[in-house]
């Protein structure tokens, strides 16, 4: 087993992988921007090194620093966590030169999987269902045309390099898509470093469904259920659940099996998220790899019993996976609600500032993962996510009410934050009754609107 871990990554997912190196016996080692001198991540580890300046590019996205960090340090892994460099086939590949195990795929897998485009090339050789679309990356805004003419309007424009709704453009007629292509490769330029696009059907109100997954190096893959994470605002998610209220058990086993094609197609190793698009008719189809673990991976946790972190830790030290398909079973229902410092009466613009108060929930089923304390800095260079709250219980109604008593406890103070919006949409009858799809936060916020006016 590894005996020193460096974290490449801050806030709430360096702690939980914090937590589980001292539940494992392994020393880490965090590392830190000057915005981060005082996070806690930085108390909790074992060791915390300063790698630069607020900035990501020249902090938790150098990864000359992090790798110069980790040979001072006497590392034997690098957990990357989510975003930042967690994708990077790159940063992979130089983890493998220094012997440095990485705790995620190979530096080829990352290869194929974070290319958009190529991967819609491999599954397209797979019996697994495809959105129709280009399945290379557009030269130009005349061969988006031609492929948009061909596959029929709307259409959407996605970013090869990278996801979050960065890059992402829907057009409904070849005007709309001339405008939106030079508009979606700037965006793909200057989130990814690649502006390569490419091109997909555009699939009206449908349900957003990710399948996780768990894959050892013995090649035993095995799939832990969905998570329905068609509440997002521009492609954000916002509240997740495990399992979905929409999934019924043949559509489980058809997703389950479709995922695990994708992986040993593309070679996949580790933890690892299939997502899917489903429509009305339960017809799925496949989206796009994570090659990382994600942040709403706590939910899968819940229902599951399996410590995600912790797998993704033995499978990179070599272990098979403990358990088969068929040990795997689904207890109970899970909700998450990304809490973020942003203010949801302003189009959810950032509220970075001082933490000034803070009580967070507890109690039976209740789970809390944040870096917050009563007078930390949110600082304003990185992503908005404060705090993820989630719950556990017998079925989904039961859910829902847990969930609506711990965000009623849950007061922060001092900057705008996201928990009265999540209290709101927990309250609507559509979601109550799990009648949604990745358009319910358009219609909840036209909904809203009107009832203010009035």
């Amino acid at each position: 087993m590894f005996t020193k871990i460096l974290i490449a990554n801050r806030g709430e997912i360096a702690l939980r992988i914090i937590q589980a190196c001292r539940e494992m016996g392994i020393a880490s080692l965090a590392v830190y921007s000057d915005a981060d001198q005082d996070a806690l991540h930085t108390r909790f580890a074992d060791e915390a090194i300063h790698i630069g300046p607020a900035l990501s590019r020249k902090s938790y996205l150098n990864l000359d620093r992090i790798m110069a960090a980790a040979r001072k340090n006497g590392v034997d892994a690098i957990h990357p966590g989510y975003g930042f460099l967690s994708e990077n086939a790159t940063f992979a590949q130089a983890c493998e030169a220094e012997g440095i195990a990485f705790i995620g795929p190979s530096s080829d897998c990352l290869a194929r999987a974070g290319d958009k485009a190529r991967i819609r090339g491999i599954v397209a050789g797979t019996d697994v269902p495809i959105i129709p679309g280009s399945t290379a990356a557009l030269v130009d805004v005349e061969s988006a045309c031609q492929a948009a003419q061909k596959i029929g309007y709307p259409v959407i424009i996605k970013a090869s390099g990278g996801g979050g709704g960065r890059g992402m453009r829907v057009a409904y007629n070849q005007q709309a898509l001339i405008e939106a292509f030079e508009v979606a490769g700037g965006e793909a330029r200057a989130a990814f470093g690649n502006p390569d696009l490419y091109l997909e059907k555009y699939i009206e109100r449908p349900r957003h469904i990710e399948i996780q997954i768990l894959a050892d190096r013995q090649g035993h893959c095995i799939h832990l259920g969905e998570r329905e994470c068609s509440i997002q605002k521009r492609y954000q998610k916002l509240i997740e659940e495990a399992p979905s209220p929409f999934v019924d058990d043949d559509l489980r086993r058809d997703m389950g099996r479709a995922a695990i094609e994708v992986a040993q197609a593309v070679g996949y190793q580790n933890a690892g998220t299939i997502e899917f698009l489903v429509d009305a008719q339960k017809n799925f189809y496949f989206m796009e790899v994570n090659a990382r673990i994600q942040v709403e991976h706590p939910v899968t946790e819940w229902v599951t019993g399996i410590d995600l972190i912790r797998q993704q830790i033995r499978i990179a030290d070599g272990q098979p996976l403990p358990f088969k398909q068929t040990d795997i079973k689904i207890q109970g229902w899970s909700m998450e609600c990304r809490i973020n410092a942003a203010d949801p009466e302003n189009d959810f613009m950032p509220s970075p500032g001082e933490v000034n108060r803070l009580l967070l929930p507890h109690g039976p089923g209740v789970r809390v993962d944040t870096m917050l304390y009563p007078g930390c800095m949110v600082p304003p260079f990185y992503d908005s996510l404060i705090c993820k709250l989630s719950v556990w219980d017998e079925d989904r109604p039961a859910v829902i009410r847990r969930m609506g008593r711990a965000l009623m406890a849950c007061q922060i103070e001092g900057i705008d934050v996201t928990v009265p919006f999540h209290r709101r949409v927990l309250a609507d009858p559509d979601f109550i009754r799990g009648d949604f799809d990745t358009h319910f936060l358009k219609r909840f916020e036209t909904s809203e609107s009107g009832s203010r006016q009035s």
